[in-house]
């Protein structure tokens, strides 16, 4: 086994983060023996011309640190024998597949064995035929934007790659979105704000500067790098720096896996985003070697990547020499509201650490800690935990409700067109939608097919229930009720049922209908009955106002959950739930707080309905009736805050949508082509969550997850 090299003094650790800030590219060249850094750039890709200038700053970061760089793009270079003289190899926007199998064994081996990797910006668009080669980089490329400014978040202000760094740090690079989120696998460094540019896909968790072990070796990875102008900027220059020294084990640093990211538990308190007061501190017995220090009356620190929704308690690693004092959990800001606070008391040194906690009320947005206490030095805080519920992670939500149709047909399928063709359309190009399926014009009969790619799409929304639209016994959607719940049952998803207003229909024959699919389909595995209100099933009635009375209702009561459609509590004597349906309301949500305050006082559920939008101008020609865009996701968000926000939406018990599917209506959250058949003036899902061509074709699915797993936190908090 090749012996690490690692030269952890603190005198040079002390020398290597002082020097950092002298002058670009110079730092102590006390901090560490002479060393050697091979250099590979070897492309079969995208050429960047950026190389020839960070091969020259790494050999002028090499001049000044005592490490001397070797440059090559002869892959011969990779022998177990060549690499033994080298304490890190760097690839430095390396492109495609640039090692045979032999040269990839030998850097497996090197690096396993001890040895140093630092990818620099392409280096993760490498080696796709290699699957050790994503563990070693971290993450594989997948796509990225337009070259322009974004913010970025530090996460770490102890490694040397970072300590430098403020909390944020604005710069123009090429911003590379992966294949896939390495956080839980990797320390990340810096991540990316995706709200201060466009074309972030992470789903608002963006690592894109990160380290880890690998093996008995060292991996440090940075996305930046893409413009020749990086490698002349000295925050830059000391962030490759850093990486360098880490990697070649010149320098300490905690890379150890994981870390908070949105939903994560615990962090180095040190590894804050954002302070007023505070610095980090050396402390040889803390985790990590250090702690958040220098803690005085009024100062705080923020930590972006803590969420405190869905958290129920605080604990924290603490000693104090000081006067001792208390933390103040807030959310959101360092002023925001107060969810709980934990007393410090003196410890008998700064040594001596003790554990803190306190309970904690809701809270939504990230966590803050203010510090209060006497005249100087209060206490010293190692590392922090919240303590949450698990919400959704493996099944989704049975408290999330999607509206689902099975009302479509093609000629191969149920024999001619259904549905499609509304508005005077003539299919497969020409839908009655403003927007395309991804699967194109589909068949609901086509079960193993377009249904089974359904529920995969909503087992990824995070909803667990379908509401299935219903318009009669013996009618086509009743027909092939049974198979798609077959292919619900396969993914974990259950159905309740929308009781459409089909010829004929009134409240005895709902209560008619209620004990036929009661009886049809009750014992199979997906037949939803909701286990918090007595194991019912779920009946909604759409435009239940066009019958007057209901009283029929009252033989179901016990069995069945029925839902009407209005806000008019004065309309909803009988039944035993009220939602809303409407996809443009839920953005002033009329009605709903009354609405929610009435079901709880009298005992019903409150299902109030939320979507991303609505347009039928082509399913409707010449409508003229009310529509709401989707404004890139943010009209879907709005909708979702208004639903879970007491104030507003009166604490629903479910949060139904509308809809997965209803493509006349524009409603849907089902996939939609991002390359629709031109000319037909197709809208797509371009630029929702900043997500472009067909990473955004799931983006409401996603998004649907994110507010599904709120809205579960927000239920375990109401207890």
């Amino acid at each position: 086994m090749r012996r690490s090299r690692v030269r952890r003094l603190a005198c040079a650790v002390a020398l290597t983060l002082g020097a950092a800030f002298l002058s670009p590219g110079v730092q102590s060249a006390a901090a560490a023996d002479p060393y050697q850094v091979l250099v590979f750039s070897k492309t079969a890709g995208f050429r960047h011309d950026s190389i020839p200038a960070g091969i020259t700053a790494l050999q002028q970061l090499g001049a000044a640190n005592a490490f001397t760089v070797t440059a090559t793009e002869d892959a011969t270079a990779f022998t177990p024998a060549n690499l033994a003289g080298y304490e890190a190899v760097v690839f430095l926007s390396t492109t495609g597949d640039v090692l045979n199998g032999t040269q990839q064994s030998a850097l497996k081996g090197y690096v396993d064995g001890g040895g140093g990797f630092v990818g620099v910006h392409a280096a993760a668009d490498t080696e796709y035929d290699w699957p050790e080669y994503e563990d070693l980089v971290g993450a594989w490329f997948r796509s990225h934007p337009a070259i322009h400014e974004a913010r970025l978040t530090t996460e770490d202000h102890v490694h040397p790659a970072t300590a430098h760094l403020d909390d944020t740090w604005t710069r123009t690079d090429e911003w590379y979105n992966y294949r896939s989120n390495p956080r839980s696998d990797v320390h990340v460094l810096q991540s990316l704000d995706e709200s201060s540019y466009s074309g972030g896909e992470m789903g608002g968790d963006h690592p894109i500067t990160w380290c880890h072990q690998q093996q008995e070796g060292r991996s440090f990875y940075t996305g930046l790098g893409h413009t020749i102008e990086s490698f002349a900027d000295p925050d830059f220059r000391q962030l490759l720096l850093g990486g360098v020294q880490y990697a070649a084990g010149a320098v300490e640093a905690d890379c150890g896996a994981g870390g908070p990211g949105p939903g994560g538990d615990s962090a180095e308190a040190e590894a804050y985003t954002s302070s007023s007061g505070v610095q980090s501190a050396a402390h040889g017995s803390a985790s990590g070697g250090a702690t958040l220090g220098y803690i005085d009356h009024g100062d705080w620190a923020g930590y972006s990547a803590l969420d405190t929704a869905g958290a129920t308690a605080f604990t924290a690693r603490v000693s104090s020499a000081g006067a001792g004092g208390t933390i103040e959990v807030r959310s959101g800001s360092a002023t925001g509201p107060l969810l709980g606070s934990a007393y410090v008391a003196p410890t008998g040194g700064w040594e001596t650490f003790t554990e803190v906690t306190t309970t904690l009320t809701a809270g939504t947005g990230p966590l803050f800690l203010r510090f209060t206490g006497g005249a100087g030095a209060l206490f010293d805080i190692d590392r922090l935990t919240l303590t949450r519920a698990p919400a959704t992670e493996d099944e989704g939500s049975s408290n999330v409700h999607l509206f689902y149709y099975a009302w479509y047909g093609t000629p191969e399928g149920s024999g001619s067109w259904r549905h499609w063709q509304q508005g005077g359309h003539t299919p497969p190009d020409s839908i009655g939608a403003d927007l395309y399926p991804k699967l194109g014009p589909y068949d609901s009969g086509d079960i193993t097919g377009a249904v089974d790619q359904h529920m995969k799409w909503i087992q990824r929304s995070g909803a667990g229930v379908i509401v299935y639209s219903w318009w009669g016994q013996g009618g086509y959607e009743d027909s092939l009720a049974g198979d798609v719940m077959d292919a619900a049952a396969r993914h974990g998803i259950e159905v309740a049922w929308h009781i459409e207003p089909y010829s004929g229909r009134t409240a005895e024959s709902v209560v008619d209908d209620i004990a036929y699919l009661e009886g049809k389909f009750g014992d199979h595995p997906a037949f939803y009955r909701d286990a918090a209100n007595g194991d019912r099933n779920a009946y909604y009635v759409f435009e239940s106002l066009r019958i007057q009375d209901w009283s029929a209702l009252d033989a179901v009561k016990d069995t069945a959950i029925v839902l009407a459609q209005t806000t008019d509590t004065s309309k909803v004597d009988h039944f035993g739930g009220i939602y809303t349906y409407d996809g443009i309301a839920g953005a002033t949500a009329p009605g709903w707080k009354n609405a929610g305050d009435y079901a709880k006082a009298n005992g019903l559920v409150w299902a109030p309905s939320v979507a991303p939008g609505y347009l039928d101008d082509r399913a409707v020609p010449g409508n003229t009736t009310p529509t709401l865009g989707r404004a890139d996701g943010a009209s879907y968000d709005l909708e979702w805050n208004n639903a879970l926000d007491p104030a507003i939406g009166g604490n629903p018990t479910w949060v139904s949508v509308t809809s997965f599917n209803e493509w006349h209506e524009g409603s849907s959250i089902e996939p939609a082509s991002s390359s629709p058949p031109p000319g037909h003036g197709y809208e797509t899902y371009e630029g929702a969550y900043g997500k472009t061509g067909e990473a955004a074709e799931t983006a409401y699915l996603d998004r649907t997850a994110y507010w599904a797993d709120r809205f579960e936190q927000q239920l375990r908090q109401r207890g």
